[in-house]
Protein backbone atom coordinates (compact mmCIF):
# COMPACT_ATOMS: atom_id res chain seq x y z
CA UNK A 1 0.00 0.00 0.00
CA UNK A 2 3.06 2.49 0.11
CA UNK A 3 3.10 5.22 -2.53
CA UNK A 4 6.93 5.85 -3.17
CA UNK A 5 7.88 6.80 -0.08
CA UNK A 6 5.09 7.74 2.05
CA UNK A 7 3.74 5.46 5.11
CA UNK A 8 0.11 4.16 6.03
CA UNK A 9 1.04 5.03 9.46
CA UNK A 10 2.99 6.90 11.72
CA UNK A 11 3.10 5.68 15.53
CA UNK A 12 4.76 8.31 18.03
CA UNK A 13 5.80 7.43 21.33
CA UNK A 14 6.83 4.51 23.95
CA UNK A 15 8.56 1.54 23.02
CA UNK A 16 10.30 -0.77 25.60
CA UNK A 17 11.67 -4.20 26.76
CA UNK A 18 9.25 -6.57 28.72
CA UNK A 19 10.89 -9.15 30.49
CA UNK A 20 8.25 -11.98 30.87
CA UNK A 21 8.77 -14.93 33.25
CA UNK A 22 10.40 -17.51 31.35
CA UNK A 23 9.40 -21.61 32.31
CA UNK A 24 12.42 -21.53 34.75
CA UNK A 25 12.60 -20.15 38.30
CA UNK A 26 14.33 -16.71 37.76
CA UNK A 27 14.04 -17.06 33.91
CA UNK A 28 13.14 -13.98 32.22
CA UNK A 29 12.03 -14.15 28.21
CA UNK A 30 12.73 -10.59 26.82
CA UNK A 31 9.90 -8.98 24.71
CA UNK A 32 9.59 -5.94 22.61
CA UNK A 33 6.54 -3.89 23.69
CA UNK A 34 5.00 -0.33 24.65
CA UNK A 35 1.26 0.52 22.60
CA UNK A 36 2.79 2.84 20.27
CA UNK A 37 5.43 -0.09 19.32
CA UNK A 38 2.22 -2.87 19.03
CA UNK A 39 0.32 -0.61 17.41
CA UNK A 40 2.98 -0.25 14.33
CA UNK A 41 3.55 -3.89 14.37
CA UNK A 42 0.15 -4.68 14.10
CA UNK A 43 -0.80 -2.13 11.18
CA UNK A 44 2.57 -3.65 9.45
CA UNK A 45 1.30 -7.32 10.40
CA UNK A 46 -1.78 -6.26 8.45
CA UNK A 47 0.00 -5.21 5.50
CA UNK A 48 0.58 -1.37 6.26
CA UNK A 49 3.44 0.34 5.54
CA UNK A 50 4.26 1.49 9.30
CA UNK A 51 7.07 3.99 10.63
CA UNK A 52 8.00 4.20 14.40
CA UNK A 53 9.43 7.45 15.92
CA UNK A 54 10.83 7.07 18.99
CA UNK A 55 14.05 7.22 21.18
CA UNK A 56 15.45 4.35 22.42
CA UNK A 57 19.46 4.21 24.77
CA UNK A 58 22.30 2.70 22.21
CA UNK A 59 22.64 -0.13 24.06
CA UNK A 60 21.65 -3.86 23.60
CA UNK A 61 18.43 -3.37 24.74
CA UNK A 62 17.87 0.12 22.96
CA UNK A 63 18.96 -2.28 19.42
CA UNK A 64 16.79 -5.03 20.87
CA UNK A 65 13.74 -2.89 19.92
CA UNK A 66 15.21 -1.56 17.09
CA UNK A 67 15.43 -5.19 15.38
CA UNK A 68 12.50 -6.31 16.41
CA UNK A 69 10.62 -3.72 14.95
CA UNK A 70 12.26 -3.65 11.71
CA UNK A 71 11.95 -7.27 11.98
CA UNK A 72 7.76 -7.10 12.15
CA UNK A 73 8.30 -4.74 9.27
CA UNK A 74 7.92 -1.22 10.71
CA UNK A 75 10.45 1.61 10.11
CA UNK A 76 12.90 2.46 12.79
CA UNK A 77 12.36 6.01 12.17
CA UNK A 78 15.25 7.29 14.66
CA UNK A 79 17.70 4.48 13.36
CA UNK A 80 20.67 6.15 14.90
CA UNK A 81 19.31 6.47 18.64
CA UNK A 82 20.19 8.29 21.36
CA UNK A 83 23.14 8.05 23.43
CA UNK A 84 21.66 9.86 26.73
CA UNK A 85 18.44 7.94 26.67
CA UNK A 86 17.63 5.20 28.95
CA UNK A 87 15.94 2.24 27.71
CA UNK A 88 12.53 1.78 29.06
CA UNK A 89 12.42 -1.65 30.60
CA UNK A 90 9.48 -3.64 32.86
CA UNK A 91 9.90 -7.07 34.80
CA UNK A 92 6.32 -8.47 34.20
CA UNK A 93 4.28 -10.85 36.72
CA UNK A 94 1.75 -13.03 35.64
CA UNK A 95 -1.31 -14.12 38.33
CA UNK A 96 -2.60 -17.49 37.72
CA UNK A 97 -5.08 -16.23 34.69
CA UNK A 98 -1.94 -14.82 32.79
CA UNK A 99 -3.09 -11.51 34.00
CA UNK A 100 0.01 -9.29 33.94
CA UNK A 101 1.53 -6.35 36.34
CA UNK A 102 4.09 -4.17 35.86
CA UNK A 103 7.46 -3.22 37.83
CA UNK A 104 9.15 -0.39 35.77
CA UNK A 105 12.92 -1.04 36.56
CA UNK A 106 15.01 2.13 34.54
CA UNK A 107 13.72 5.71 34.47
CA UNK A 108 12.45 7.97 33.06
CA UNK A 109 11.63 6.10 29.87
CA UNK A 110 13.44 6.58 26.74
CA UNK A 111 10.51 8.35 24.46
CA UNK A 112 11.16 11.47 27.46
CA UNK A 113 14.28 12.35 25.14
CA UNK A 114 12.15 13.00 22.03
CA UNK A 115 12.73 16.49 21.07
CA UNK A 116 11.44 18.70 18.18
CA UNK A 117 14.31 18.03 16.42
CA UNK A 118 13.53 13.96 15.62
CA UNK A 119 10.04 15.01 14.03
CA UNK A 120 10.25 15.01 10.06
CA UNK A 121 7.34 17.06 8.76
CA UNK A 122 7.66 15.36 5.58
CA UNK A 123 7.15 11.63 7.37
CA UNK A 124 4.43 13.22 9.25
CA UNK A 125 2.69 14.57 6.00
CA UNK A 126 3.28 11.25 3.91
CA UNK A 127 1.38 9.14 6.65
CA UNK A 128 -2.69 8.58 6.22
CA UNK A 129 -2.67 8.29 9.91
CA UNK A 130 -0.40 9.73 12.97
CA UNK A 131 -0.93 7.97 16.33
CA UNK A 132 0.47 8.43 19.83
CA UNK A 133 0.24 7.00 23.57
CA UNK A 134 -0.46 9.08 26.07
CA UNK A 135 3.02 7.92 28.01
CA UNK A 136 4.31 10.40 25.36
CA UNK A 137 3.10 13.45 26.75
CA UNK A 138 4.53 12.58 30.43
CA UNK A 139 7.32 15.19 29.93
CA UNK A 140 9.00 17.92 27.86
CA UNK A 141 11.01 18.15 25.05
CA UNK A 142 8.99 14.22 24.70
CA UNK A 143 5.47 16.41 25.30
CA UNK A 144 6.33 19.18 23.00
CA UNK A 145 7.66 16.55 19.93
CA UNK A 146 4.30 15.01 20.72
CA UNK A 147 2.12 17.97 20.55
CA UNK A 148 3.44 19.52 17.68
CA UNK A 149 3.63 16.10 15.49
CA UNK A 150 -0.02 15.67 16.12
CA UNK A 151 -1.31 19.25 15.69
CA UNK A 152 0.95 19.13 12.17
CA UNK A 153 -1.08 15.69 10.98
CA UNK A 154 -4.48 17.56 12.52
CA UNK A 155 -4.11 20.61 10.81
CA UNK A 156 -3.30 19.19 7.25
CA UNK A 157 -6.27 16.51 7.55
CA UNK A 158 -4.53 13.49 8.48
CA UNK A 159 -6.32 11.15 10.49
CA UNK A 160 -4.46 11.53 14.78
CA UNK A 161 -5.66 8.67 16.24
CA UNK A 162 -4.80 8.82 20.34
CA UNK A 163 -4.51 5.95 22.73
CA UNK A 164 -5.27 6.61 26.42
CA UNK A 165 -3.00 4.51 29.00
CA UNK A 166 -3.17 5.77 32.42
CA UNK A 167 -1.14 2.84 33.68
CA UNK A 168 1.72 4.33 31.58
CA UNK A 169 5.57 4.39 33.25
CA UNK A 170 4.94 8.42 34.48
CA UNK A 171 1.86 8.28 35.74
CA UNK A 172 1.93 5.43 37.90
CA UNK A 173 -2.20 4.76 37.97
CA UNK A 174 -2.72 8.82 38.77
CA UNK A 175 -5.59 9.25 36.70
CA UNK A 176 -6.14 13.03 37.06
CA UNK A 177 -2.50 13.87 35.86
CA UNK A 178 -3.45 11.60 32.42
CA UNK A 179 -6.98 13.37 32.04
CA UNK A 180 -5.09 16.74 32.16
CA UNK A 181 -2.79 15.68 29.24
CA UNK A 182 -5.56 13.94 27.21
CA UNK A 183 -7.45 17.13 27.52
CA UNK A 184 -4.52 18.80 26.53
CA UNK A 185 -4.64 17.27 22.96
CA UNK A 186 -8.16 16.48 22.87
CA UNK A 187 -8.34 19.61 20.10
CA UNK A 188 -5.99 17.18 17.37
CA UNK A 189 -7.40 14.08 17.81
CA UNK A 190 -10.05 12.58 15.35
CA UNK A 191 -10.53 8.83 16.74
CA UNK A 192 -9.96 8.59 20.56
CA UNK A 193 -9.30 4.85 22.36
CA UNK A 194 -10.01 3.88 25.89
CA UNK A 195 -10.42 1.17 27.73
CA UNK A 196 -13.96 0.62 30.02
CA UNK A 197 -11.48 1.02 33.31
CA UNK A 198 -10.28 4.47 31.35
CA UNK A 199 -13.19 6.02 30.86
CA UNK A 200 -13.49 8.22 34.33
CA UNK A 201 -10.62 9.66 32.97
CA UNK A 202 -12.70 12.05 30.24
CA UNK A 203 -15.55 11.66 32.86
CA UNK A 204 -17.29 8.40 32.92
CA UNK A 205 -19.26 6.45 30.35
CA UNK A 206 -22.09 8.91 30.63
CA UNK A 207 -20.00 11.89 29.77
CA UNK A 208 -18.32 10.19 26.45
CA UNK A 209 -20.84 12.03 23.96
CA UNK A 210 -20.27 15.14 25.91
CA UNK A 211 -16.80 15.34 25.61
CA UNK A 212 -16.39 14.22 22.10
CA UNK A 213 -18.67 17.41 21.59
CA UNK A 214 -16.78 19.68 23.81
CA UNK A 215 -13.35 18.63 21.65
CA UNK A 216 -15.23 17.74 18.66
CA UNK A 217 -13.75 14.16 18.20
CA UNK A 218 -15.10 12.50 15.63
CA UNK A 219 -14.67 9.14 17.51
CA UNK A 220 -14.28 7.20 20.51
CA UNK A 221 -13.55 3.62 20.50
CA UNK A 222 -13.87 2.23 24.62
CA UNK A 223 -12.71 -1.64 24.56
CA UNK A 224 -14.50 -3.89 26.45
CA UNK A 225 -11.85 -6.39 27.81
CA UNK A 226 -12.76 -10.07 26.00
CA UNK A 227 -16.43 -8.59 25.63
CA UNK A 228 -15.62 -6.61 22.06
CA UNK A 229 -15.97 -2.56 21.91
CA UNK A 230 -18.23 0.01 22.06
CA UNK A 231 -18.21 2.74 18.95
CA UNK A 232 -19.09 6.49 19.72
CA UNK A 233 -19.79 8.06 16.28
CA UNK A 234 -22.08 10.49 15.27
CA UNK A 235 -24.10 10.50 18.23
CA UNK A 236 -24.72 6.74 18.01
CA UNK A 237 -23.44 4.14 19.79
CA UNK A 238 -22.27 0.41 18.25
CA UNK A 239 -21.96 -2.19 20.22
CA UNK A 240 -19.44 -4.66 18.54
CA UNK A 241 -19.27 -7.72 20.70
CA UNK A 242 -16.05 -9.87 20.22
CA UNK A 243 -15.25 -12.84 18.41
CA UNK A 244 -13.39 -15.75 20.57
CA UNK A 245 -10.63 -17.47 18.93
CA UNK A 246 -8.31 -18.30 21.85
CA UNK A 247 -7.64 -17.17 25.42
CA UNK A 248 -7.29 -13.23 25.33
CA UNK A 249 -4.95 -11.46 27.65
CA UNK A 250 -6.80 -8.04 28.01
CA UNK A 251 -3.23 -6.20 28.75
CA UNK A 252 -2.27 -7.27 24.61
CA UNK A 253 -5.51 -7.30 23.34
CA UNK A 254 -6.36 -3.83 23.00
CA UNK A 255 -3.01 -2.78 20.94
CA UNK A 256 -3.82 -5.46 18.79
CA UNK A 257 -7.28 -4.40 18.55
CA UNK A 258 -6.47 -0.67 17.78
CA UNK A 259 -3.99 -1.53 15.18
CA UNK A 260 -6.18 -4.09 13.33
CA UNK A 261 -9.09 -1.20 14.05
CA UNK A 262 -7.30 1.64 11.92
CA UNK A 263 -5.66 -0.94 9.82
CA UNK A 264 -9.15 -1.44 8.49
CA UNK A 265 -10.30 1.84 7.98
CA UNK A 266 -7.00 2.64 6.14
CA UNK A 267 -7.82 -0.73 3.89
CA UNK A 268 -11.26 0.62 3.48
CA UNK A 269 -10.28 4.10 2.71
CA UNK A 270 -11.62 5.64 5.22
CA UNK A 271 -8.67 7.69 6.65
CA UNK A 272 -10.04 11.38 6.53
CA UNK A 273 -13.02 12.11 8.60
CA UNK A 274 -15.15 12.71 5.99
CA UNK A 275 -14.69 9.46 4.54
CA UNK A 276 -15.27 7.77 8.27
CA UNK A 277 -18.91 5.73 8.63
CA UNK A 278 -21.12 3.76 10.59
CA UNK A 279 -20.52 0.80 8.44
CA UNK A 280 -16.56 1.11 8.22
CA UNK A 281 -16.46 2.07 11.86
CA UNK A 282 -18.68 -1.15 12.77
CA UNK A 283 -16.32 -3.24 10.55
CA UNK A 284 -13.23 -2.02 11.48
CA UNK A 285 -14.41 -2.60 15.36
CA UNK A 286 -14.81 -6.70 14.13
CA UNK A 287 -12.02 -6.95 12.72
CA UNK A 288 -10.63 -5.58 15.97
CA UNK A 289 -12.15 -7.74 17.54
CA UNK A 290 -11.00 -10.49 15.88
CA UNK A 291 -7.29 -9.41 16.21
CA UNK A 292 -7.99 -9.00 19.88
CA UNK A 293 -8.77 -12.37 20.45
CA UNK A 294 -5.72 -13.49 19.05
CA UNK A 295 -3.59 -12.42 21.25
CA UNK A 296 -2.06 -15.18 23.13
CA UNK A 297 -2.65 -15.21 27.25
CA UNK A 298 0.41 -14.43 29.11
CA UNK A 299 2.28 -13.05 26.12
CA UNK A 300 0.43 -10.70 24.29
CA UNK A 301 2.09 -7.68 22.45
CA UNK A 302 4.15 -7.94 19.23
CA UNK A 303 4.95 -11.43 19.19
CA UNK A 304 1.05 -12.41 19.45
CA UNK A 305 0.06 -9.55 17.54
CA UNK A 306 -1.68 -11.65 14.45
CA UNK A 307 -1.35 -11.15 11.08
CA UNK A 308 -4.27 -9.81 8.47
CA UNK A 309 -4.40 -13.76 7.11
CA UNK A 310 -5.23 -14.94 10.56
CA UNK A 311 -7.85 -12.56 11.36
CA UNK A 312 -10.01 -13.38 7.98
CA UNK A 313 -9.61 -16.54 8.56
CA UNK A 314 -11.86 -15.81 12.31
CA UNK A 315 -14.04 -13.44 10.59
CA UNK A 316 -14.79 -15.79 7.96
CA UNK A 317 -15.67 -19.08 10.18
Amino acid sequence: MKNGNSFDVYAIGEALVDFIPGEEVGSYIRHAGGAPANFAVAAAKNGLEAAMCCSVGDDDFGRFLYDTLEGFGVTAVNREMCRCAVTTMSFVTLDGRGERSFTFARKPGADMFLSRDMINDADILSARNLHAGSFSLSESPAREATLYAMKTAHEAGRLVSFDVNYRDTVWGGDREACAVRVTDVAEYIDILKISDEEADIIGGEDNIPTFMKEHDIAVVVETLGGDGALVYFGGDVFASPAKPASVVDTTGAGDAFFGAFISSLIIEGAYTREKLSSGALIRAAEYGNASASLCVSGYGGITSIPTRERILSVLQN
